[in-house]
């Protein structure tokens, strides 16, 4: 069973830079589209980037870097210049259909599979 686990979240001052990590079980990461979404409080969960089985990486934010390391199983989040409207818990997701092709990034949430349990992110001014 594929479980999926995020960390690196906490508080972080405006400016300020934060580096999620999401460690997938059970499964191979370069198998998978890996997706990051987030949800403020009082809104609904957000796409936010995605890399797909191919290796190519899209962002919404220009502020924000996905990648992912096959040798450890793992995909990251880099968050820099961070904003307090950046505040929300940030969900990793993996998805993967057959019919899908190595190069196709899902944006939606129903695409995906998979989700971690989140991780809070805080941006305080």
């Amino acid at each position: 069973q594929v479980q999926l686990v995020e960390s690196g979240g906490g508080l972080v001052q405006v400016g300020g830079s934060l580096r999620l990590s999401c460690t997938i079980s059970g499964g191979t990461v370069s198998n998978y589209a890996m997706g990051w979404f987030r949800q403020a409080p009082g809104k609904e969960r957000e796409f936010v980037a995605v890399i797909n089985r191919g290796g190519a990486a899209t962002s919404v934010k220009d502020r924000f870097t996905i990648s992912r390391d096959n040798a450890v199983n793992a995909v990251y989040l880099e968050m820099n210049n961070l904003i307090p409207e950046d505040t929300a818990v940030y969900y990793c997701a993996a998805g993967v259909k057959v019919w899908w092709s190595r190069f196709y990034s899902p944006r939606t949430q129903a695409e995906y599979n998979y989700w971690g349990q989140g991780a809070q992110v805080t941006v305080s001014s």
